[in-house]
């Protein structure tokens, strides 16, 4: 399929318009913990050397690239949101305004693409997770972690969550993107406010040769 002008000209302007629904992340103790909760899990899945490239997409306000910078890595970041843009510069952190669909990286760049919370803002979730495997090196692994619908929470109802999937929809369409294997790990949280939240997280590597 090959887009005519009309076509390119009708997506931006789509997403000129849902780019006003963008938001800054707020601090949460339930994300930090988390955040560094799976940071420290990432060796039992994936060895990745010493300065090793991490792509963070929508990475907030820079816990997790200073947490895999503490580790020896070489993160960057990428965002639509002003505040959270100028949070990360701020910090000194490497950080870009760039869409998570459309990634101006080369093919095959990152050992880790950590993608937590970002992907159910996505309007094609498909298209975007054949992005962040495109810029993986081969072997190189994949975070995803979204939240589930129908918790107390009702995220499908966020104005800017698009894609908030079963379970079993993320998988197939993470193992579609070209990741080889896959992990999974479910996380119930209960809400301070009442009721529970569940998240999902993803663990996969690309398929290719192992590194």
């Amino acid at each position: 399929m090959k887009l005519a002008p009309d076509d390119i000209r009708r997506l931006e302007e789509f997403l000129t318009r849902l780019s006003a629904d963008t938001y800054p992340e707020p601090q949460s103790q339930i994300h930090n913990d988390i955040t560094r909760r799976m940071i420290e899990h990432l060796p039992t899945w994936i060895t990745l050397p010493p300065g090793a490239k991490v792509l963070d997409v929508g990475c907030g306000n820079g816990l997790a690239m200073e947490l895999f910078a503490q580790r020896g890595w070489s993160p960057v970041g990428i965002t639509i949101n002003a505040d959270d843009l100028a949070t990360c510069k701020a910090k000194g952190l490497d950080v870009r305004e760039m869409d998570q669909s459309f990634l101006r990286f080369d093919d095959g760049g990152f050992d880790l693409v950590w993608c937590r919370h970002c992907l159910e803002h996505s309007v094609m979730p498909c298209f975007t997770l054949s992005q962040l495997v495109r810029v993986l090196k081969d072997g190189g692994g994949l975070y995803v972690e979204v939240p589930a619908p129908d918790t107390t929470p009702r995220h499908q109802t966020n104005r800017n969550h698009y894609s908030v999937l079963p379970k079993s929809g993320w998988a197939e369409l993470i193992l579609r993107s070209g990741i080889g294997s896959l992990g999974t790990m479910d996380m119930g949280i209960r809400l301070s406010t009442g009721g529970n939240d569940t998240y999902w997280a993803f663990f996969g590597r690309k398929s290719g040769k192992e590194g």
